[in-house]
């Protein structure tokens, strides 16, 4: 009997090697090629569209009765050639004196079939035209696209391919992340006997995060493994496209080196599409008006930029990297800017486009210094928009704060450097800062009032970093010229740096003097930025005389000219100081409200050290009034916060603190262990000991406080922790829990006691002078604590609890 051959249902091509990654994408794609007729992969070449395209119509035969058709357009280039490929992927011959794409659509009708279509971005408007056209008349067939831009078809769904995962920095399983998966399987197979160690690890990691996780990039750089260490390899990146040039011999020749991959791509772009290309290479990351300021010329009309970053987005060769503050940004993969890059050098416009660059950089790093110390007059969302801005473009800045230090264009680098100060004070880069500024004055400069004011701005950076000595010494010298070039703001600054600088040194007259100058020099010329902050300094120096009464004034008057001028950052940091009084004189409900308070703008602008200090300060306070869960909360929080920011002094601390209530609870060994810890860290840091220091005279909690010194900074940070969560949890001998009218802290009772008199979340605020968000938590909190879920309940409870006549 014959044999009888059912026919074929599809014409994939056999898997050479391993599908590595993408398992969530796949699932993701099957679901949408069951419910949408048309998909397109769209992704920069070498990203992997055609593997995963393959991938997916292996998986979607059982879905399609009449089977899935791969059809290779990369080298046809009329729509008569389009349809030819496709009538040959499914077997359907011409007829005499007709059109073959009728023919087809006849033998299509009643099919249900998927139809692959592979490399169609440079006949993209015929593949579309013949695309519509079938699918106004089969019903059935579907259709999966791989291109470098999308079809634009009625129906479309466009899935952008991303790169291949990538570990990041310091990932504790980089083997888990696809792109290093990809690396291995590929090194192995080029090199049967390679093995995975740590150090090779490590390189691995740097070669996939500096290949973007490009797949034909980490194939081609997986290749060399048979001649070159993974050392080697990294090493070399820097050069990419002239090292990565061997790929599959049985790939097209365009895909065989990544080079060839973009400049395939590269080469289909019209000339004003180069041109931006190429320039936008400056930037890290960009906004639409940043493109237009730095890229548009008469060469390049500013008017005609949003549509060829739209059309450099639908090629894949502009990645949309997400919206920040109301504005969309924007990107090129790391391999893409290294190619447009070398196109910039190139062409001969790269200084041009630097030096506008940096202009632009310079203009908005001033504005920011602007705005920080402006008076009235400027409400606080419109000061803290310019930070926004700052964060988004930090990379951009740093570009040019390198370009300006390569070339030794120190006033423009000493600029960048004076305005930049507020962004490394409140966003803790103060090393970074000082770095930048230290190199622009090691350069010969002639204007020496621009000199004394990075100068004054490098004192307070030494200030913050502990370096009291060269704050001294380097604030003096910059106060000179800043008085000799009658700059009255950096005067302030400076004689306001240099008197904390006597506070440390205990002479008190010396910084009396000097902030009185500060105070009659800032009156006299309407400076209230600086008057504030110096009315702030003068409350920390009575607070170190004892002078609390006087502190307290003087952090009111503070506040009174801060928020007059509606700066939060200002009244964040002078409350922080205001807090730290309160608390040494034993007013632990005002050291809560001004911790809080500056704990809610503080945790609106992001800085990490005064963060860290308001979360430290709430969890003292709320231990001293017996709130130890969540004494342990806040705690926990800035140590970790600390911790991952370098803040060896806050982590010093936190993990004493943390002590201290352990051994308050009974839990005596491991906090003498956690003592011990922290005054070593302290010790090793270059930090003097704390007057609080836990220190056992003798015996075996001594030698248990002589370990705890000697552990490693995040064995001591997992102990502390640990003691956090064992000390929360409700302990065997733990005394009776306390009435539920103490659980709330003094300002959760205030607030309990005003709703209950019938007000509002905003009449509170008002009234206690907090935003209504505080508001809002604390009552979240005292819901919490008494099991409420309503403010009638709570004003009921506070009704039981009131003296009754």
């Amino acid at each position: 009997m014959a044999a009888h051959t059912a026919p074929a249902r599809q014409n994939l091509p056999l898997e050479l090697n391993s599908f590595v990654g993408r398992e969530r994408d796949l699932s993701d794609l099957l679901r949408l090629i069951e419910a949408n007729r048309v998909l397109t992969l769209c992704g920069v070449g070498g990203i992997g569209k055609t593997r995963l395209a393959l991938r997916i119509a292996a998986q979607a035969t059982a879905e399609f009765r009449d089977g899935v058709w791969l059809c290779e357009l990369a080298d046809v280039t009329t729509r008569e050639e389009i349809v030819t490929r496709i009538a040959t992927a499914i077997g359907v011959s011409e007829e005499n004196e007709r059109e073959l794409e009728q023919t087809l659509a006849d033998v299509l009708r009643p099919r249900r079939l998927l139809l692959v279509l592979d490399n169609c971005e440079h006949v993209i408007t015929d593949v579309a035209a013949v695309v519509s056209g079938l699918l106004d008349i089969c019903t059935e067939v579907s259709f999966l696209v791989t291109s470098r831009e999308p079809t634009r078809v009625p129906g479309e769904t466009v899935w952008r391919v991303p790169p291949l995962g990538v570990p990041r920095p310091g990932e504790a399983d980089p083997l888990c992340t696809e792109s290093v998966r990809l690396f291995v399987e590929r090194a192995r197979a080029s090199s049967h006997d390679f093995t995975v160690t740590p150090e090779r690890l490590e390189h691995i990691s740097d070669i996939c995060r500096g290949l973007d996780g490009i797949p034909l990039g980490i194939e081609l750089a997986a290749a060399r493994v048979r001649l070159l260490s993974v050392a080697q390899i990294a090493q070399r990146l820097g050069d990419r496209f002239k090292f990565l040039t061997s790929g599959h011999r049985g790939a097209p020749v365009r895909q065989q080196t990544l080079r060839a991959v973009i400049d395939w791509s590269h080469g289909m772009l019209g000339e004003s599409e180069q041109i931006l290309l190429r320039r936008l290479s400056v930037f890290s990351s960009w906004n639409l008006e940043l493109a237009e300021r730095v890229c548009g010329d008469e060469s390049l009309p500013r008017e005609e930029i949003l549509d060829l970053i739209v059309s450099l987005v639908d090629r894949s060769l502009v990645t949309v990297a997400g919206e920040h503050q109301g504005r969309m940004r924007y990107r090129l993969l790391e391999t893409i800017r290294h190619y447009a890059a070398v196109q910039l050098g190139e062409s001969g416009e790269e200084r041009v486009l630097r030096l506008r660059h940096r202009d632009q950089m310079l203009l908005l790093a001033e504005e920011l210094a602007d705005n920080t110390v402006r008076g009235s007059g400027m409400a606080w969302p419109q000061r803290f928009d310019v930070w926004h801005r700052v964060m988004a473009d930090y990379d951009n800045l740093r570009a040019a704060l390198s370009w300006s230090a390569v070339r030794d264009n120190a006033a423009e680098g000493l600029r960048l450097c004076v305005a930049l100060r507020p962004y490394w004070m409140a966003a803790g880069q103060r090393a970074e800062g000082a770095y930048w500024t230290d190199r622009f004055l090691a350069m010969d400069s002639d204007d020496e009032g621009l000199r004394g004011q990075a100068m004054v701005r490098r004192a307070e950076l030494a200030w913050d970093q502990q370096d009291h000595a060269h704050a001294a010494r380097i604030g003096e010298e910059g106060l000179r010229r800043c008085r000799a070039s009658d700059d009255s703001a950096s005067v302030a600054l400076a004689l306001n740096i240099l008197a904390m600088t006597d506070m440390r040194g205990r002479d008190f007259d010396s910084a009396r003097e000097r902030l009185a100058e500060v105070v009659e020099l800032t009156r006299s010329v309407g400076d209230p930025w600086n008057e504030g902050i110096a009315r702030g300094t003068q409350g920390a120096l009575a607070g170190l005389e004892g002078d609390f009464d006087s502190a307290n004034a003087h952090y009111d008057s503070a506040l009174a000219i801060l928020r007059g001028i509606d700066h939060r950052w200002g009244v964040g940091r002078t409350l922080l100081g205001q807090g730290m009084v309160a608390e040494a004189r034993g007013d632990l409900f005002g050291a809560d409200r001004c911790f809080r308070e500056a704990l809610d703008i503080q945790r609106a602008i992001g800085g990490a050290p005064e963060l860290a200090r308001c979360l430290a300060g709430v969890g003292r306070i709320a231990a001293l009034q017996g709130a130890t869960a969540q004494a342990y909360d806040y705690l926990s929080e800035s140590l970790t916060l600390c911790q991952s920011t370098g803040q060896r002094l806050g982590v010093a601390r936190g993990m004493l603190a943390i002590a201290t209530i352990a051994e308050r609870q009974g839990m005596v060994e491991d906090a003498a262990k956690l003592a011990g810890a922290a005054a070593g860290m302290r010790e090793r840091s270059g930090y003097p000991p704390s007057a609080a220091t836990i220190r056992p005279s003798d015996g075996p909690l001594a030698a248990l406080w002589e370990k705890g010194r000697g552990l490693e900074v995040d064995e001591a940070v997992e102990l502390a922790l640990h003691l956090a969560e064992t000390g929360r949890s409700p302990r065997s001998s733990a005394v009776e829990q306390p009435p539920r009218s103490t659980v709330l802290t003094p300002r959760e009772h205030e607030i309990a006691l005003l709703i209950g008199s019938g007000m509002s979340n905003r009449s509170v605020a008002e009234t206690l002078f907090i935003t209504p968000t505080t508001v809002a938590r604390h009552v979240a909190n005292i819901h919490t604590k008494l099991g409420f879920n309503s403010r009638t309940q709570i004003a009921a409870w506070i009704t039981e609890r009131q003296p009754h006549a």
